[in-house]
């Protein structure tokens, strides 16, 4: 196999980016799983004897707590959304912020707060299988356990306690989810299976003995605020509506639980949210509105409201709640809680730390309760440190404990002299220091081995880049093949090599993806190696060589350089700051000015035209990120769409009529044109009708869901029937292509997304213009410049040779074409962040979604919207596949360049991630490495789109 062949880069290509795709989750967020661990009692009498677990899915804490003033201006009836909480805040409990981690999303929400850890980031694609890891909660150490609400949600749990009897579950079907219909049914079916659970206790002996045993954990989780949210934001009428539902159905339900155990004041009340939401209706992300949630504690072992200011900042200060003190957990925090209410052990693999400012007990108990927290989180440590300390060549230990073993004995010691002599509260700040030093130390071995990994991605991602660039020259750049040299020593250099990785990461117990980070490096440096003088050759021929009759100067190459690495440090700061491609705009609408100023005095229209379409686009990415659902801009966008395809019909229609011959428009072709046409206006009925019956709370209609499908199927396949009868004129195929998507950009927005559709549409229509213009004037002034002043009769005919050697030659590539390849990679860039900034993953809203799926359906839903994000990639592959035949270069050529070039953005993202700090900026740091890593990818599948959109093309001179 030619190791330097397209099909050979293009294959290794995908398989590196998708196999180093995985290698921030292996590096940064590995699963903090240990097991073998013995367990320590919370306490020794539980405050409690039963618990009452209450999850709010998806509640946000300002929404729960602030006045309806600041929440709706609509709002009626008493001040605040949650009355009954919020009295128990005032009068009876201990309440603050949950401060959750990302990703932040159900599963991974509600490992944490019933089993006391954080799941590395990658189990958020298990979200919704049955207990797919091995952990401790909770529910599982609890003596019985009732859980009431969601399939997505109480299986996990149940599946993984030791008895599988121990967790009982009350859930309603995956149909039930349906955002169309009131999401206050979902709420209601808990509260009425929980009020049937203590009503059929009086008929049955055994479930009444169940009942009144103590360590039992009554589990609801109410899903209709996050359905709610999704459906109609945060700040919707509906959103609070099911607050003050949520909020009735609990105090409701303290009323029959007490009337049940003739208020024998054991029963301890938690409620909190796994997750929080973002103001247009998702979560995901560490945005602060997806982290902070509530956390309302009242009942049998918590601490009465404390009466100071306590806590509170300018987040909190709006609810009026400045009285009371508040209490800020982490959510994993929350486990520990638990456990000491009703005197369980401690979740084997917490990492929570008790919160004791929510306790109501003396110091002794106290005392007693966090040395167990310190020692249960201490023996984790010992566990982990055995694991990693036996898969190391040489063990280096946690530089926080001189002597381990010894250190933390005598650690222990102290702690149970100080409790056993009465100094409790130094027991207790003893106790404090060492869940800080063990949960270093924890911290510590999962980073252990992070250098040599993220040195080895480094490797791998600088060596990638070098053999593409090295089979880009080879087969674009260089007029004669160079063969490979020092082929035999550098194989056994290699192989010795990956022998002494390998057998490393066979010591450690590494995973197979250890392997292969370690397979890409050898085998891309081995070829880089063999093929160094392909490499030093066409480079100096590619940056020294402007034209085939104009040499480069150091000083303009230096400039060239500067300019391409400011362009590349530019797209990475529009991650951070979409401004930023705002700018880049401004600047390349001015770029015929400077590129050939003869282009411009000839064609004033098509500048003046691209001009203005740059400055068009430059605006969608100042316009905020957050878009709310309307209808008068989704219907604006179709009439463009509706006005573009009609223009465009008749000024094809009338060009057949007056040039005919190679621009005749057969009538099939103007049939199909015409059917993709009414489609985009039945789109625009569709989602007209179907927007105002969700709005009006009447949920979607069944035929309105079945035609919006239809649409979407029909105008899809239209396309391949044209294949029957292929237009060779390339307008013809650019708005065929604009058309099929177009009722996609109807049915799936939910604001501007079809005018900016429509306006990137009209840019790269006129970029390829202008480059096809400039190319040609470009031949013409070198032939020209070629041509002795004595025989200037010959111009014109150096002119036309010029030209129709441009026709019929293919050329190599050149450094000018370079700048081609930079406006493609940019312009991939804009379709990302047109709409939005897609690097935050709740920046998706599911408003558009409804219209085709009612019944939630996350791998469908987010198979959509993915589908809606890469349509706008169809028209540019298109773009560049028809410049890349117009400038006569090799098939391939321009889409191999920007290949070449892709992975610079990869490794800034690759240091910029982070797994400290901010979870806001954690999450966009995750999602900004995965769009670059994956932009490899969608270069390549681009690469053969592009084939087969311009397939039988002809671009008229």
């Amino acid at each position: 196999m030619n190791r330097l062949g397209k099909q050979s880069v293009l294959l290794v290509g995908i398989l590196f980016h998708v196999v180093y795709l995985w290698s921030i989750f292996d590096i940064y967020f590995i699963t903090p799983l240990v097991h073998g661990m013995k367990h320590y009692e919370s306490t020794d009498v539980a405050p409690a004897q039963r618990l009452f677990l209450i999850v709010g899915d998806g509640l946000r804490a300002d929404k729960c707590l602030e006045p309806k003033s600041k929440t709706s201006s609509n709002r009626i009836g008493d001040e605040y959304v949650a009355p009954f909480l919020r009295s128990k805040i005032l009068n009876e409990g201990t309440f603050g912020v949950s401060h959750t981690r990302m990703p932040t999303e159900s599963r991974p929400g509600h490992v944490a707060i019933i089993a006391g850890f954080y799941e590395d980031v990658s189990a958020v694609t298990k979200g919704w299988k049955e207990n797919p890891v091995d952990f401790d909660s909770v529910f599982n150490q609890s003596r019985h356990t009732w859980s009431f609400g969601s399939p997505d949600i109480l299986p996990m749990f149940a599946m993984g306690a030791s008895d599988p009897d121990r967790v009982e579950m009350f859930m309603y079907g995956h149909d039930f989810e349906d955002f169309t219909k009131d999401s206050r049914e979902l709420d209601t079916f808990v509260f009425d299976h929980v009020e049937e659970l203590f009503k059929n206790a009086s008929s049955n002996p055994k479930l009444e003995a169940a009942l009144r045993q103590d360590k039992i954990v009554f589990f609801l989780h109410l899903l209709g605020i996050d359905t709610a949210g999704h459906a109609s934001r945060p700040y919707s009428e509906q959103y609070l509506a099911n607050i003050e539902h949520v909020d009735n159905g609990v105090r409701r339900l303290q009323e029959l639980v007490d009337n049940f155990y003739g208020h024998d004041g054991r029963t301890a009340w938690l409620f909190t949210a796994d997750h929080g939401m973002s103001d247009w209706g998702s979560h995901g992300d560490g945005h602060p509105d997806n982290t902070r949630t509530p956390i309302i504690a009242w009942g049998a072992g918590i601490a009465k409201p404390v009466h100071t200011s306590t806590g509170h900042d300018a987040f909190s200060i709006p609810w009026n709640l400045e009285s009371v003190r508040r209490v800020d957990v982490k959510q994993a925090d929350i486990a520990s809680l638990m456990s000491f209410l009703i005197g369980l052990n401690y979740p084997a693999n917490s990492v929570g730390e008790l919160p004791l400012e929510y306790i109501d007990a003396v110091p002794k108990v106290k005392s007693k309760a966090i040395i167990s927290n310190a020692l249960e989180i201490i023996e984790q440590y010992k566990v982990k440190e055995e694991q990693t300390k036996s898969r190391q060549l040489q063990f280096k230990p946690f530089p926080g404990i001189e002597n381990t073993s010894s250190t933390l004995d005598s650690l222990v010691s102290q702690l149970n002299e100080l409790h056993t002599s009465g100094e409790y509260d130094k027991a207790i700040a003893l106790s404090e220091e060492l869940i800080e030093l063990g949960l270093a130390g924890l911290r510590y071995l999962q980073t252990y081995n992070w250098l040599f990994l993220r040195s080895l991605v480094t490797v791998g991602f600088v060596g990638w880049i070098c053999y593409a660039l090295t089979s880009f020259l080879d087969f674009y750049i260089l007029p004669n093949k160079i063969p490979p040299s020092g082929g035999s020593q550098i194989m056994m250099v290699s192989i010795a090599i990956a022998v002494a990785i390998f057998a490393m990461f066979y010591f450690q117990h590494s995973s197979l993806m250890h392997y292969a980070y370690a397979v890409f490096p050898i085998f891309f440096w081995q070829t880089v190696v063999e093929y160094r003088k392909s490499l030093y050759n066409g480079l100096r021929l590619l940056l020294w060589n402007i034209t085939p009759t104009k040499k480069n100067t150091p000083f303009k190459l230096t400039l060239e350089v500067i300019g391409f690495l400011a362009l590349m440090e530019a797209i990475v700061t529009g991650y951070f700051h979409r401004e930023v491609f705002s700018i880049i705009y401004g600047l390349i609408s001015i770029w015929p000015l400077i590129q050939s100023y003869s282009v411009c005095a000839k064609n004033p229209l098509l500048v003046a035209s691209w001009f203005l379409s740059c400055w068009i686009m430059s605006s969608f990415t100042l316009l905020p990120v957050v878009k709310v659902e309307s209808i008068t801009q989704i219907m604006f966008g179709g009439i463009l769409m509706v006005l573009v395809s009609v223009f465009s019909i008749f000024w094809l229609v009338r060009r057949s009529a007056t040039a005919g011959g190679k621009y005749a428009l057969s009538s099939y072709t103007t049939v199909l044109l015409g059917l993709q046409l009414g489609l985009i206006v039945l789109s625009m009925i569709v989602t007209y009708s179907s927007i105002c019956s969700l709005q009006e709370g009447l949920g979607l209609p069944f035929g309105n869901r079945v035609v919006g499908w239809a649409i979407i199927a029909l105008s899809v396949s239209l396309p391949f029937f044209h294949r029957r009868q292929l237009e060779h004129d390339y307008r013809v195929r650019l708005l065929l292509l604009f058309e099929t998507f177009a009722p996609t950009f109807v049915i799936l927005t939910i604001s501007y997304e079809g005018m900016f559709y429509v306006s990137f549409y009209v840019n790269l229509v006129l970029w390829v213009d202008l480059e096809r213009k400039i190319y040609d004037d470009r031949r013409i002034s070198t032939s020209v410049s070629i041509t002795p002043k004595r025989e200037t009769r010959s111009v014109t005919a150096a002119k036309k040779k010029s030209l129709e050697e441009a026709k019929s030659e293919e050329r190599p590539l050149e450094l000018a074409d370079i700048r081609i390849a930079m406006f493609f990679f940019f312009l991939t860039q804009i379709a990302f962040f047109g709409t939005g900034n897609i690097a935050s993953i709740s920046s998706f809203s599911l408003d558009s979604v409804y219209r085709l799926l009612p019944v939630f359906d996350p791998f469908l839903m987010t198979a959509l919207l993915i589908y809606k994000i890469l349509v706008p990639f169809a028209v540019i592959s298109a773009d560049l596949g028809l410049l890349t035949q117009r400038l006569r270069v090799k098939p391939s050529s321009l889409f191999t360049m920007v290949l070449s070039i892709s992975d610079i953005l990869t490794l800034n993202f690759f240091y910029l991630v982070l797994d400290e700090g901010s979870w806001l900026d954690i999450g966009m740091s995750i999602s900004h490495y995965c769009i670059a890593s994956l932009l490899c990818v969608f270069v390549i599948a681009l690469e053969y789109f592009s084939e087969v959109l311009v397939a039988g093309v002809i671009l008229d001179e």
